[in-house]
């Protein structure tokens, strides 16, 4: 009953998802509970209970190697689909071992249960071989800057973040989103992530409305807002007013992964 209750939860709503077990797109996090019983052949209590701490472990690892193979990677493809690979395989599992407890309960019989998480970017960052930085910055982000950077002070910072409106295209939720051009050139995407970006933040995060997506840490109060011309695969295409504007947006921010995709 309980495995089946993680796949309704993979296609439940973004809000539901904020504070229960599934994947949370708003802090691009896997989570699930790990169910530990006492070991009723322990010899006193504080032996059950270390016993049932480790069932916990195991039951939370198993849940989540279950669940992320429904993960969708891009439209076309689910993380179960690139674990077929025994090496991409051994690379996820080396993920999912690395999950964080954050939550413990005990429980009068012994019983213990964790709630654990893994990074959405960690497992991102496995299963995307990254292309050369140069390919998928938005023009006049690299040596442009730097160039810029010689003779000018720093500005202050004008944005705090960047969202992406999808509403209106039907887009679902993937690990791998991109950004394109009218052109299909690519403009940002896991390879514009630096490498701590890759590990923890993840491409973007997902939200049903701006407020939302305000409120949160990922973008912050004062992002850079551009609507979306249409959905390509799992990519989202920009029109020629919204490429500009994102070739001028401060590069630390998608370095960074401050990137949000509002959906429905």
């Amino acid at each position: 009953m309980r495995r089946a209750l993680w796949t309704l939860v993979l296609a439940a709503p973004l809000s539901a998802l904020a504070a229960g077990n599934g994947v949370d797109w708003q802090r691009q996090v896997l989570r699930v509970t790990g169910d530990g019983p006492p070991d009723v052949r322990a010899a006193n209590p504080s032996q059950a209970r270390l016993g049932a701490e480790r069932s916990a472990k195991k039951d939370a690892l198993a849940d989540l190697l279950e669940q992320v193979k429904g993960l969708r990677l891009r439209a076309d493809r689910t993380v179960g689909d690139e674990m077929v690979r025994e090496d991409i395989r051994q690379k996820v599992e080396d993920v999912l071992h690395g999950y964080k407890v954050v939550q413990k309960r005990y429980f009068s019989d012994s019983g213990v249960q964790l709630d654990v998480e893994v990074p959405l970017g960690a497992l991102t960052a496995v299963l995307v071989t990254p292309a050369p930085a140069d390919t998928v910055a938005p023009a006049g982000t690299k040596a442009n800057a730097r160039d810029e950077a010689k003779t000018k002070k720093p500005a202050r910072a004008k944005y705090s973040g960047l969202v992406v409106d999808a509403r209106k295209l039907g887009m679902r939720p993937v690990l791998a989103p991109r950004l394109l051009d009218a052109a299909g050139q690519p403009l940002y995407g896991e390879e514009t992530l630096s490498a701590e970006a890759r590990k923890t933040t993840g491409v973007a995060g997902y939200f049903g409305s701006l407020e939302q997506a305000r409120k949160s840490a990922l973008v912050g109060a004062k992002p850079l807002v551009l609507g979306a011309a249409r959905l390509q695969g799992s990519d989202l295409v920009l029109g020629l007013d919204g490429a500009k504007a994102l070739a001028g947006l401060e590069p630390r921010l998608l370095a960074e992964g401050r990137v949000a995709i509002l959906i429905k």
